[in-house]
């Protein structure tokens, strides 16, 4: 059975300082938000009924909607309080909470200094992005469209427009029978999936491309984080394209996918091994139970 719409499901959302039933939870046709993409976001898991780390994603939350010229009318407090009780609210103890930021309707012009802003938080739901089965693998497929400079777009924010070429580069990876693309840099190289980071192993060392024109993940770091943490040598730098089919193991790695290993990057195999498996293995030990994943950063 298909899930039920998203605009179309019992349950709360919190709207501007109060809970709203999940279908009023509605903004109008000409949002500025809507026109010109002038929205920041976040993407957090909650495990046992608690968000894994959840003051470091409404910190970058904060400093997106600055990347943006905005400031987010509440404080931190209060939408790490409003997160809570929106997993609370909806039943869950595990879930996917969505916060996000935008301007309003006042005023509908590229520049839009006047126009108020409005905070949304909801919860559900959400097993891993890449389903039951991710362990076998999932195949990317090499995207047409690149991650931006970041002389061009504010890419250390994750604000809503940089994610139109994700949704464009994963749709075409989907016709073509690929779960998920491969997106290059501004120069060529490596970058990310469309919505996760990448992490290749070369000579049993763990390697990330450096995050230039896209986001330095929190689960990114985490995962490097547990890689040290097991004695691994972990190396930031960047990979060439042509680099890839020397790679012994990939996976990637973000909130809603989690730790996946990939098996294929267009026509180039891969195994899953065990740096892979150990990693997924610490991963879900952490937001599980591990007490270090539930600190904020300082």
């Amino acid at each position: 059975m298909p899930p039920a719409p998203f605009d179309d499901r019992d349950g709360w959302i919190w709207l501007d300082g109060r809970f709203v039933p999940w279908r009023d939870a509605r903004l109008h046709v000409l949002t500025h938000g809507l026109h010109y993409a002038s929205g920041v976001f976040e993407g957090e898991r909650a495990y046992g009924g608690r968000v894994f780390k959840l003051r470091e994603h409404t910190q970058r939350l904060f400093r997106s909607a600055r990347h943006l010229g905005f400031e987010i009318p509440y404080g931190m407090d209060a939408i790490d309080a409003a997160c809570t009780e929106a997993l609370a609210r909806n039943g869950l103890t595990d879930g996917y909470l969505r916060p996000i930021a935008w301007r309003g309707s006042e005023k509908l012009a590229v520049a839009a200094r006047g126009t108020s802003i409005h905070v949304a938080i909801a919860a559900w739901a959400w097993p891993n992005l890449f389903g039951a089965d991710r362990m076998a693998g999932i195949s990317l497929a090499l995207a047409k469209w690149r991650r931006p400079s970041p002389e061009t777009a504010p890419t250390e924010a994750k604000a809503s427009g940089l994610y139109v070429i994700g949704t464009l580069s994963k749709h075409a990876a989907e016709e073509e029978g690929f779960d998920d693309a491969l997106m290059l840099d501004f120069k060529g190289d490596v970058a990310e999936a469309t919505g996760a980071n990448i992490f290749f192993v070369f000579d049993g060392e763990l390697h990330s491309p450096a995050p230039l024109g896209f986001l330095d993940g929190i689960t990114r770091r985490t995962v490097m984080d547990l890689a040290r943490r097991a004695g691994m040598k972990v190396v930031e730098r960047t990979i060439a394209r042509g680099e890839i089919a020397g790679a012994s193991e990939v996976f990637l790695a973000g909130t809603a996918a989690e730790v996946t290993p990939v098996r294929r990057i267009a026509d180039l195999h891969f195994t899953p091994g065990r740096i892979t498996e150990r990693l997924v293995a610490d991963y879900a030990s952490l937001v599980r139970g591990g007490q270090a994943g539930l600190v904020a950063a300082a």
